[in-house]
């Protein structure tokens, strides 16, 4: 059944951009300056005082229009819930970054506290993060290993191996949140946009496949040392492989048998979450029944496994960082830094759209700054936001950060009076707890066929960023991951997919010929267009396929004609005897000797002072062979150009006088305004290349071509008897 579809009509004169401005008066801006800019921004009044203290304070929006009776509930239902999760997850992931599982539960609570007051979103759990531990990780086993002596760092006397190991993890969250507050304070929150969905799925991956086999040893109950830097996964499971045979069967069997309880729990939490009040916390039962059992059945000293041992019993008192440990890891405290925010912002990012408010890229770096900062001081390590414990207080009915607040002050309650109970507890029950959460980031291989099919670049990046983060480790994998996906968008920019147009009949759309059957092309008339910007890099490339579809070298043609010109010129002063005649200089203008005109271009002989008219249509009657150009229209269409640099500029206009030059009238459509300004200033228009030859629209421009072929004069020929 066709469906009526509503019509229009329009009766307007055919304009060029010339006729259009005098018609219709136009505005022209003035751009701001750097000074203007400057005092703006240097400019303060109480308004701005206001909104300045509101933007630095999130909480004050969202603390003025809180409801207790509706929403108090649901952040205390959710705070618990989202914190017997927090504390799980902050002991297993203490084990990636090579510290005691008790610091964890200082991650759990240190960063919450301000950004409960700095941040953005209201749903986000902050805290420990696998990929960020396992980052954090890397740098502290590559400068205090397992085996062998630490480096050599002035802090680093009288110190334990434990508290080393410390000292670097909160030196480089330190420096990690050093970098945040810095990039939040310069307002360069935009730099999240550089690292594509692709880019960050493809690195997760690999990281995840790290932390599984980082936790392979815990699983396994093998003593392996840490190993960090390119390869360090090969070697780990070298080292693995080396020492299978040794493995703890008791470590093995409980952790296979928490992984799949945790896994089908999951699964069923997943299936019937609109019938559940809230997620089964299944980590935290199968936490208490292994200490439980652990406890009950001794065993540490029965089957020798590891155990959490001796918790931390409250909180110690503030360290300075070690500048030393800073000069050591800021290659590696950048990217840790970038990819916490990515991760964060990109979590906080789906919820704000989900519960319509906004967030603030540039305060949440302020907020995660900060945070780790404050964290670091007390011991903590890095933080940022863990998707599925976001998930998790998200679901449960969690309003705004006191939820958060809630959760930390269970982190709080566990460290201060409850640690004691955990300290029978299996480490390989925690890296069992890893690995089954790693699922969500595993299942991304899956997007592997699915980019490739749709999209084959962007395979390329996924493909890219994990296998460089897998083998290079994850520091040198983000800056792979983020040097292929530069190079994909400068292939995308450089050879872009340029068509050409026809229209579709009874109408003034225009569309790629290809795509059509029943669609008009006007004879003598090319519509070229190019889908992207024009600057150094693709305009040879453009000029090419400008070539490429006219379907003749225009530089190639004038020389042509040139050529033939100077011969009948010759014949005819020989028939004449014409001995005084005009040379071939006074006929072509001053040349260098070489055919080109002293300003470097090619230019086409003066015809006016030869007795005829030539139609380089028909046959010559002198022995050189000149293309054939049935075109004489030719329409760009900069519709999808943003921009032209300097040099994209001198290519086009040389391109588009190589046209002139052989009688083919180039008009330029839908050309942005920002370019037109741009093409004025630079001096780009002359007596060749004129205003007249813009137009608004596609359609405009055809029509005045249709218009002006219908008055064309052909011209002819001298015929074969008159030389």
């Amino acid at each position: 059944m066709v469906t009526l579809r509503k019509q229009y009509a329009v009766a307007r004169p055919v304009y060029s951009e010339d006729s259009l401005a005098q018609d219709h008066n136009k505005v022209y801006r003035q751009h701001k300056t750097i000074v203007d800019h400057m005092r703006e921004y240097l400019t303060w009044d109480s308004k701005r005082a206001k909104n300045s203290a509101v933007s630095l304070l999130p909480i004050i929006s969202w603390m003025r229009t809180y409801s207790v009776r509706e929403w108090l509930l649901g952040d205390v239902v959710s705070g618990i819930s989202t914190g017997m999760v927090a504390i799980m997850q902050g002991l297993a992931f203490s084990l990636l970054a090579s510290l005691p599982p008790s610091y964890g539960l200082y991650t759990a609570f240190f960063p919450m506290l301000t950004y409960f007051f700095l941040g953005t979103s209201r749903h986000i759990s902050v805290g420990s993060f696998p990929v960020l531990s396992l980052m954090v990780g890397a740098v502290v086993t590559r400068l205090v290993p397992e085996v062998g002596p630490p480096a050599n760092i002035t802090g680093f006397e009288d110190l334990t191996q434990e508290q080393q190991r410390v000292l670097v993890a909160s030196s480089v969250t330190f420096l990690m949140g050093i970098f945040q507050l810095a990039m939040g304070i310069l307002q360069v929150g935009f730099i999240v946009v550089y690292l594509s969905d692709t880019l960050v799925s493809g690195f997760t991956t690999a990281a995840a496949i790290h932390i599984l086999v980082s936790q392979l040893k815990f699983v396994l109950g093998l003593t392996v040392p840490g190993i960090s830097g390119p390869l360090s996964i090969i070697y780990t499971l070298k080292e693995i492989f080396d020492q299978i045979t040794s493995t703890n069967i008791c470590d093995l069997v409980m952790s296979i048998v928490i992984m799949m309880v945790v896994f089908i729990v999951k699964e069923l939490n997943d299936k019937y979450k609109a019938k559940l009040p809230v997620p089964i916390p299944i980590e935290v039962f199968m936490t208490v029944i292994a200490c439980g059992v652990s406890y009950g059945f001794n065993f540490q000293t029965r089957y020798d496994i590891d155990v959490v041992g001796k918790m931390v019993s409250g909180y110690e008192s503030p360290i300075a960082p070690n500048v030393e440990v800073f000069q050591e890891s800021a290659v590696e405290a950048f990217p840790i830094a970038i990819v916490g925010f990515a991760v964060a912002f990109s979590v906080a990012k789906v919820y704000s759209i989900k519960h319509d408010y906004t967030i603030d890229g540039n305060q949440e770096l302020i907020a995660f700054g900060v945070s780790n900062i404050f964290g670091a001081s007390f011991r903590s390590f890095a933080a940022s936001t863990a998707l599925s414990r976001t998930a998790v207080q998200e679901s449960s009915g969690g309003k705004t950060q006191i939820a958060g607040l809630i959760s930390a002050a269970m982190a709080m309650i566990v460290t201060l009076a409850l640690g004691f109970l955990l300290e029978p507890l299996p480490t390989s029950v925690l890296g069992a707890l890893v690995i089954v959460n790693l699922k969500g980031m595993l299942v991304q291989f899956r997007e592997i066929p699915y980019l490739w099919i749709r999209d084959k670049p962007e395979c390329v990046v996924w493909v890219g960023t994990c296998l460089g983060a897998i083998l290079l480790g994850l520091d040198l994998g983000l800056a792979v991951g983020l040097g292929v996906e530069l190079l994909t968008v400068v292939y995308r920019t450089q050879f872009p997919r340029c068509s050409v147009l026809a229209n579709i009949p009874g109408t003034d759309l225009y569309k790629d010929r290809k795509d059509y059957t029943h669609i008009s092309e006007i004879p003598g008339v090319k519509i070229f267009r190019i889908p992207s910007p024009i600057f150094f890099a693709n305009i040879e490339f453009f000029r090419d396929k400008l070539v490429e579809t006219v379907g003749f070298n225009p530089l190639r043609v004038l020389r042509k004609r040139n050529k033939a010109l100077w011969k009948i010129n010759k014949r005819l002063q020989k028939k004449e005897d014409d001995v005084t005649a005009k040379g071939p200089e006074e006929l072509f203008g001053t040349t260098d000797g070489s055919g080109m005109n002293v300003d470097g271009q090619e230019r086409p002989s003066d015809l006016k002072d030869l007795p005829f008219r030539v139609d380089w249509r028909a046959e010559l009657p002198v022995d050189v062979t000149v293309p054939r150009v049935d075109l004489h229209s030719l329409i760009l269409d900069f519709s999808a150009v943003s921009f032209l640099d300097i040099s994209a500029l001198k290519g086009l206009k040389a391109a588009l006088k190589e046209f002139i030059r052989v009688d083919v009238e180039v008009y330029i459509v839908s050309c942005d305004e920002c370019i037109l300004e741009k093409l004025h200033s630079c001096r780009f228009f002359d007596e060749e290349i004129l205003t007249s030859m813009f137009f608004p629209t596609l359609h405009d421009a055809t029509l005045h071509v249709l218009d002006r072929s219908k008055d064309r004069s052909r011209g002819w020929v001298l015929s074969e008897s008159r030389l």
